[in-house]
């Protein structure tokens, strides 16, 4: 029987990479999370003891708590969260179905140190156009919500992240940049273990379109145009970025749900009557 307040993971797994998906809080004691230190997408770590301590932050919003097997530590702490004003649920089956039925799980190995806010910092060159959208919005997505990005100079980006404790991307010669014929947004979905269908289609049409091969992918033509419209008309990178995070909102959610669907004009016709 399934617990009161409980979410399949079938059910976040379709939440997890669209901006509807909750907070998820992977609640583990150390023991058991380093025998798998590994984290469902978008997850951040808290410790079951601290609780009381840091779940009025979450007043007024939708968290998911996460342990081992979905028992007394996600339940405890899913009911000190409604205690404290959150709409509170636990994973049904914890970390350990969730990983039985081979859903991705991103390796804290690779995940940067976050600053003092919780935050992992990431900085690039100003003026995006594809791949630094495309990045920012897997990370946001699927790594870390709360991650903080910065554009700068091509010249000081790595002179930049060495100051500021900023993970630098889509640069040349650092680790989260292109690799042979794979541009940075592939790397990331590799190296983060996000290989899902939907993401690797993703991967393809960026790609294509970063790399000026548009015989790759069909839709590759669609994400340029719309990639380089939006440069055009923000001259504030944040701004853009906010704006591309729903651009590749729409791509996912066809990658995913919608590459069968076609679309024509009139797509109902209307019955002719017959005459009398």
């Amino acid at each position: 029987m399934s617990a009161i307040n409980a979410l399949s993971p079938d059910k976040l797994a379709r939440l997890i990479g669209t901006p509807a998906c909750p907070v998820l809080v992977d609640v583990r004691i150390d023991e058991d999370f380093n025998a798998d230190p590994r984290l469902i997408p978008g997850a951040i770590r808290r410790s079951h003891r601290e609780v009381a301590e840091w779940a009025p932050g979450f007043s007024k919003r939708t968290v998911v708590a996460i342990c081992r097997r979905g028992h007394k530590l996600s339940e405890g702490v899913a009911a000190w969260l409604r205690h404290a004003g959150a709409s509170a649920n636990i994973l049904e089956g914890g970390i350990e179905t969730w990983a039985k039925e081979g859903r991705p799980l991103v390796p804290v190995s690779k995940l940067p140190a976050r600053d003092p806010q919780g935050r992992t910092v990431w900085v690039t060159r100003a003026r995006p156009k594809i791949d630094r959208i495309a990045c920012p919005w897997l990370i946001r997505r699927f790594v870390d919500p709360s991650a903080l990005f910065l554009f700068v100079s091509a010249s000081e980006v790595e002179a930049v992240g060495e100051r500021f404790g900023a993970v630098a991307f889509d640069i040349e010669n650092v680790h989260w940049s292109h690799r042979g014929e794979l541009c940075t947004f592939d790397v990331m979905v590799e190296e983060f273990g996000l290989e899902l269908e939907p993401l690797k289609r993703l991967a393809t049409i960026v790609r294509a379109a970063d790399t000026a091969r548009l015989d790759l992918s069909p839709e590759a033509p669609g994400l340029l145009a719309a990639s380089l419209g939006l440069s055009r008309m923000y001259s504030d990178d944040l701004e853009q970025l906010e704006a591309g995070l729903g651009l590749y909102d729409a791509f996912y959610r066809w990658c995913r749900d919608a590459t069968d669907e076609t679309h024509n004009w009139p797509s109902h016709k209307a019955k002719v009557k017959a005459k009398a």
